[in-house]
């Protein structure tokens, strides 16, 4: 069936405008001025944290800026390829044109989908927290199985990630697992992953071969700013120490490094022992204890909101994903209802449909709420 490449590319035309008019290029392009000026002070580096924020933001808004004038190019060059094409009835041209078409409709719907990262803190870096739940040494399986998904998913990208903490399991996989991932928008593109997770399939812990169930958490917070004041009093903060456990080298496992960090007020409880002295562990701690504190107040405030809107329904499901394994090969999102069969690339780190999908869903939900 032959492509409508001039209905094609008036949807794709059609996107883009609603992406221009959300980012707001001139007020983006006066932002980005207006931090180039803040840049070329003289004492921008004498206050170093406020010099990195505000290199981080002039960035951030150029690469926003850059990316939808490069989309809208791209969009003209494959209407002048098709032009071509079809004037010189060049089969080559037209088999290339259908290709970057296939390419530019990802690509606008993957930043038509960044267009609905408004929320408060869509815009941050993310902490990532993954527990083992009901399932034994399969869950414990699952959860490394999550792990490693979602890190492979950050290194298809080129996102920077940085491991907290790892707590192993006794027999295989983790209890649980707590990262970073180090670049802006992480938070509300992986927020959509928090929930309970469910694997099925045939054990290989099981030495008779039968089908097991198993279920892990993930927990996803934005990574706190300076700018966010959360002030946590010492007396509110009970610090344990103890000696890291599972592999590791030089130090790690031979010193009292390790740092469990509990608010007391909230009872939220924090480990990190994947650096190496208990100075480290204890400021990577607080900084994640302050993240999850700062999205405690959020969801308290929401909450209040809701009750007084008289809104008692619930936006979450507990199990929010199945990775069938056996009988047959399946991954679904049970809130969006996206499926695949290719169980195994999932579990390797392609998992943008399902965010974008997440994302689109959640959206949807803010918007029949508002």
């Amino acid at each position: 069936m032959a492509v409508d490449f001039d209905n094609e590319i008036k949807h794709l035309r059609a996107t883009m405008a609603t992406v221009r008019e959300v980012t707001d290029l001139e007020r983006l392009k006066s932002e980005i001025r207006d931090l180039e000026d803040q840049v070329s002070a003289p004492d921008l580096w004498d206050d170093v944290e406020h010099a990195q924020r505000v290199t981080s933001q002039l960035s951030r808004a150029k690469t926003e800026h850059d990316r939808v004038v490069e989309m809208d190019d791209r969009i003209d060059e494959l209407e002048v390829l098709v032009q071509l094409g079809q004037e010189e009835s060049d089969a080559a041209t037209m088999t290339e044109a259908e290709a970057d078409l296939a390419t530019l409709k990802k690509e606008v719907a993957r930043l038509e989908v960044r267009t609905l990262l408004n929320g408060e803190y869509d815009e941050r870096e993310a902490v990532v927290t993954i527990r083992a739940g009901a399932g034994g040494v399969d869950a414990a399986d699952f959860a490394e199985m999550l792990m490693r998904m979602y890190l492979r998913w950050a290194e298809r990208h080129g996102y920077p990630t940085s491991v907290l903490d790892t707590s192993y399991a006794e027999e295989a996989g983790l209890k649980s697992a707590t990262f970073e991932v180090k670049v802006p928008y992480a938070f509300g593109t992986l927020a959509v992953e928090a929930g309970t997770h469910r694997l099925v399939r045939i054990s290989p812990f099981d030495n008779q071969g039968r089908r097991q169930t198993s279920f892990a958490a993930v927990e996803v917070i934005p990574l706190i700013e300076s700018t966010d004041h959360i002030d946590i009093p010492e007396s509110e903060l009970k610090v344990d120490v103890f000696r890291s456990s599972g592999p590791g080298g030089q130090s790690v496992n031979t010193t009292d490094s390790a740092v469990r960090m509990t608010h007391i007020p909230t009872g939220v409880t924090v480990s990190m022992q994947n650096e190496k002295s208990q100075i480290q562990n204890r400021a990577a701690a607080l900084r994640v204890m302050q993240s999850r504190l700062l999205l405690l107040k959020k969801q308290e405030e929401d909450a209040a909101k809701k009750e007084m809107a008289g809104d008692v329904k619930a936006s979450w499901g507990d199990q929010m994903r199945s990775y069938v394994l056996h009988p047959y090969q399946m991954v679904k999102d049970l809130r969006t209802n996206y499926e695949v069969g290719s169980t195994g690339a999932v579990l390797d780190g392609d998992i943008d449909a399902f965010l974008e999908a997440g994302i689109r869903w959640k959206r949807s939900l803010e918007r029949a709420e508002a």
